[in-house]
């Protein structure tokens, strides 16, 4: 059953109004899951995703769409396969325009689902290109594509946690930092990332304001909006973002 919710054409630079708050343990406990089983979501999970949804979509200026019950996109995919996913009958679609910033606001709002998910005890998986585009149920306005999707569902495991690089390799002055700063770099590493490859960096300015920047590569600018969620949550502070 796909599940269609409001959108908003504004597209602009993130900014967090919204009362949502994530505790630490819940972005520990969370790690990518590809495989899950045929226990569908029940209607409090998908109530409570579809009104977190709505409320990212009107913050963010993006377009996330709840698909549930819907097995074409992956099962209909050579390259789901590829990827070792497998059951996957649930998934949020990233959609919104083209740009920098558009993937930004999809990385930062999506693992909001994300967690809220691990939340409700359902299982996730970030995914840009292992399913059937052309299978996925979701709707499109002229000027807007799909970036990616996020499997979701009652996973076969809880997934393990993968390798990471140094805090030291993805902030500047991280030893002589305040705690809070320490705090959201050791968060941010616990981000997902496309092949893992955390190529986000941050630097400390002043007050509450810190620098994030992002090398090149495929999904990067994704990578930094969940990267930059996971600061906020492990520094428990309002950040004043500086973007490069």
């Amino acid at each position: 059953m796909f599940f269609g919710l409001v959108y908003l054409v504004i597209y602009g630079y993130i900014c967090i109004d919204m009362n949502i708050h994530f505790d630490i343990e819940t972005v520990r406990a969370r790690h990518s899951v590809r495989q899950f089983t045929d226990e569908p979501l029940s209607s409090d999970q998908k109530e409570t995703l579809s009104a977190l949804i709505s409320e990212c979509n009107a913050e963010g200026g993006i377009h996330l769409q709840l698909v549930t019950d819907e097995p074409r996109a992956y099962g209909r995919s050579m390259m789901a396969k590829y990827g070792k996913f497998s059951g996957v009958r649930n998934y949020v679609c990233l959609v919104a325009r083209k740009g920098d910033d558009a993937e930004e606001a999809l990385g930062y709002y999506g693992e909001m689902v994300v967690l809220k998910a691990q939340e409700l005890g359902l299982n996730t998986c970030w995914c840009g290109l292992s399913y059937s585009k052309r299978n996925v149920e979701c709707e499109l306005a002229k000027d807007e594509i799909i970036h990616g999707l996020i499997a979701l569902g009652h996973g076969v495991s809880q997934g393990v946690q993968h390798r990471s690089k140094s805090a030291e390799v993805v902030s500047e002055g991280y030893n002589l930092a305040a705690s809070w700063f320490r705090n959201g770099v050791d968060c941010a590493l616990l981000a997902p990332t496309a092949v893992n490859q955390q190529k986000f960096h941050f630097e400390y300015c002043q007050g509450n304001k810190v620098k994030a920047s992002t090398g090149s590569g495929f999904f990067s600018h994704m990578d930094l909006g969940i990267a930059k969620l996971h600061f906020e949550i492990g520094a428990d502070r309002q950040i004043d973002w500086i973007t490069e």
